[in-house]
């Protein structure tokens, strides 16, 4: 977990360099935009996706923040949900007749915010 930061009534948790494809990521915080937190908390509990506990680890860093600035974690939502996409690992895979292809391993940033209601 990195950069964490109040703005206004949002509280913000950043999750930078995380070892998953973004359009993987994506395919999971589409489904907790715009939820209230516990809702959001238990979609995460149950999405059978590698990217879910990724994004639950930041939401409940965005709730923390939120709690710290002594916030009403009761009326708390999902503001706004993003996967942007980070550098990509590059690596090299042997191919016939001396040949090589390149392996991009790509890397994700994910941001949360909520913010009280």
């Amino acid at each position: 977990m990195a950069a964490k930061a109040a703005t206004g009534n949002r509280w913000r948790a950043v999750h930078r360099f995380a070892r998953i494809s973004p359009r993987k990521a994506r395919l999971v915080i589409d489904l907790i935009r715009g939820q209230h937190v516990a809702t959001a908390q238990d979609i995460l509990r149950f999405t059978p996706k590698r990217s879910s506990r990724l994004i639950d680890k930041v939401l409940r860093s965005a709730i923390a923040n939120a709690n710290e600035a002594e916030a009403d974690v009761r009326s708390l939502y999902v503001a706004t949900a993003q996967i942007d996409e980070g550098p990509r690992m590059r690596r090299w895979r042997p191919k016939d007749r001396g040949r090589a292809h390149q392996i991009l391993k790509r890397l994700s940033h994910i941001v949360v915010e909520v913010e009280e209601r």
